[in-house]
């Protein structure tokens, strides 16, 4: 009887981690939305990997700023090489200053995807009334999930915010998807 007891006991202990580990990351990304909603900084810094995101929001716009380059040079292979050369280090740059927790709030409470030309909304940018931001989970992996936050009036610009596990119950907003998978 005691060892049946036992058993039970530690099959619901098994049960309530893995439980508590796969809501995890759904709890985590409602802490971050309810932090950047409020404008809580110190929220945002203890939920933002801010190098992390940093990296990723980089390597996400010189991806797009490529992209217009090319389109926008045409056959010009010179313009197209000039352009090539001078994106990265003006998008690195103005990553690095404008990304801070206000930032990330801003970018957060507007749904509002950074573009090339603007790495980030400004403090200033309006929140946008809650029941008008539709939000989106998905796992993309067992340490990586998806939060997407999608606007009523901009149903075809979805802001896919990554967060990544930094435990076992631990996740924090580490980049950021900006060509996401139509599918998704």
């Amino acid at each position: 009887m005691r060892r049946k007891l036992l058993l039970g006991l530690g099959i619901a202990v098994v049960a309530g981690v893995v439980i508590a580990a796969f809501v995890s990351p759904f709890v985590a990304a409602q802490g971050l939305i309810r932090a950047a909603r409020a404008g809580d900084a110190a929220g945002l810094e203890r939920r933002v990997d801010f190098p992390a995101f940093r990296q990723s929001l980089k390597t996400e716009l010189n991806a797009r700023a490529a992209v217009e380059i090319r389109e926008r040079a045409g056959d010009d292979r010179g313009l197209a090489a000039l352009g090539m050369l001078l994106a990265p280090s003006l998008v690195d740059g103005a990553v690095d200053s404008f990304v801070t927790p206000q930032a990330i709030a801003a970018m957060v409470r507007s749904a509002e995807r950074p573009e090339p030309e603007e790495p980030a909304p400004s403090e200033d940018t309006p929140a946008v009334p809650k029941d008008r931001v539709h939000q989106a989970w998905a796992y993309r992996g067992v340490n990586t999930f998806a939060v997407t936050l999608t606007r009523d009036d901009q149903p075809d610009e979805a802001l896919v915010l990554i967060m990544s596990r930094r435990g076992p119950f631990t996740w924090r907003l580490s980049g950021v998807d900006l060509t996401p998978d139509p599918m998704m």
